[in-house]
């Protein structure tokens, strides 16, 4: 069997290794793959393991030996999913291995807006409370985080966790979600609600034709102006175009993004904004978090070949 990895940089980034894979058989490994490369590079491939890189209609018709995509990551975006199918090929990806590492940046860049770390942190480093009259400083002024509300919208596995952390703050809890969940401690709103009632509204739901977009003008218009915006799910969940102007007018106090519409970062307007915390899709990248997604990439592949697949997206 001869597998690909089209994309191994943007999963080992040091301290894992790709080696886990070659149980399998032929591996061959790119650091990254453009567009014009990937069909030569997976011709005479039989199984795909990608983590962003675009796996289109195309390919599958150029490629009539490939029968398995290994998406490494939960979302599925970047494969052409119907083509797959049609060309009988399985996919899966691995759901659940970055749900604690993806809670916890979340609240990290909560508690960057609401305790201010960073900011007093940089004014020690200048002096500040060396100057001061007084044991302390406090120019920057800072928030509790219980009693607010924070709604969560998308409540799978990382919503689930992001909800039970906020619990945990003494955070009043709203969720938005388009399936009905079972045992839900919270109450359940509407994604218009959700903006209306939210004090933090922090998005955990995939992208797709009914999601992109879905933080625009006219919802962003409705929350409070001292609301906070995060978002560690899909940049293409959010209008950037809306949410910058959001930011610059005040319509609401900030923003703090993992993601990005056009990734690596490209001219987006949302660069350079005093109230918008940007970090580069870091959320999953704990060195515990890429040893797991590896180990149930290598899982879902092992399971494809004992005839018994997990975690299909799509498969014949």
């Amino acid at each position: 069997m001869k597998l690909v990895v089209t994309d191994g940089a943007t999963l080992s980034g040091g301290g894992v290794s790709l080696d886990i894979f070659s149980q399998f058989g032929e591996v061959q490994i790119y650091d990254l793959t453009a567009p014009e490369q990937l069909a030569e590079r997976v011709s005479d491939a039989d199984g795909i393991l990608c983590n962003k890189t675009p796996i289109p209609a195309e390919l599958f018709d150029r490629c009539p030996k490939l029968r398995y995509v290994g998406e490494c990551a939960t979302g599925y975006n970047n494969i052409d999913i119907a083509a797959a199918k049609a060309h009988g090929v399985t996919v899966c990806n691995v759901a659940g291995y970055s749900t604690d590492a993806v809670a916890q940046h979340t609240f990290a860049l909560i508690l960057h807006h609401y305790s201010r770390v960073a900011q007093y942190d940089a004014a020690v480093r200048q002096g500040a409370w060396k100057q001061a009259k007084t044991f302390c400083i406090m120019p920057y002024p800072m928030q509790e985080l219980a009693g607010k509300t924070l709604a969560v919208v998308g409540y799978g596995s990382i919503g689930k966790k992001v909800a039970a952390i906020g619990a945990a703050f003494g955070m009043r809890l709203c969720i938005a979600t388009r399936t009905q969940p079972q045992n839900c401690p919270y109450p359940l709103v509407s994604l218009d609600e959700a903006f209306r009632q939210a004090d933090i509204l922090t998005l955990h739901t995939p992208l797709t034709e009914q999601t992109a977009g879905m933080v625009n003008a006219r919802r962003l218009s409705t929350m409070k102006p001292t609301a906070l915006l995060v978002n560690t799910a899909r940049g293409g969940l959010i209008v950037e175009a809306d949410l910058a102007q959001a930011l610059q007018k005040g319509v609401i106090a900030g923003a703090a993004l993992d993601v990005l519409t056009e990734e690596p970062m490209g001219a987006t307007p949302l660069f350079g904004l005093e109230n918008c915390t940007l970090t580069p899709h870091a959320a999953w990248t704990p060195l515990e978090t890429r040893q797991r997604l590896l180990e149930l990439a290598a899982e879902n592949l092992r399971c494809w070949l004992a005839g018994t697949p997990q975690n299909v997206i799509t498969a014949p």
